[in-house]
């Protein structure tokens, strides 16, 4: 069975930094591509950022273009969130998910959260002075 578990989340400063990770472990199907995507109060959930199973794709939404950055370690089971110029509205419950069928398909990460098939419980992040 597939797991996968963000940490990292806290209280950040505006203009600071916080790093995410997420773990994955159990039996994967395939070459997945990881996203992660984060919802804030009263707010549906939305994109942030993903990356391809080779590292090679990455894209990331608007609002965090510039300021955040996505990366795999070499084993390919930890996917980092680097989120730098921290902003108040970061300020949510960041999700991470895995798109098993992306490389099968021979398509890039995507942003839409249908294609994403194991989900962790999240980690929140608060951005405040």
């Amino acid at each position: 069975q597939v797991q996968v578990e963000e940490s990292g989340g806290g209280l950040g400063q505006p203009g600071g930094s916080l790093r995410l990770s997420c773990t994955v472990s159990g039996r994967t199907f395939g070459s997945y591509s990881v996203g992660w995507f984060r919802q804030a109060p009263g707010k549906e959930r939305e994109f942030v950022a993903a990356i391809s199973w080779s590292g090679g794709t990455t894209p990331y939404s608007d609002s965090v273009k510039g300021r955040f950055t996505i990366s795999r370690n070499s084993a390919r089971n930890t996917v980092f969130l680097q989120m730098d110029s921290l902003k108040p509205e970061d300020t949510a419950v960041y999700y991470c998910a895995l798109d098993q069928i992306a490389s099968m398909q021979g398509r890039p990460p995507s942003a839409r959260e249908d294609r994403y098939d194991h989900w962790g419980r999240g980690t929140q992040v608060t951005v405040s002075s």
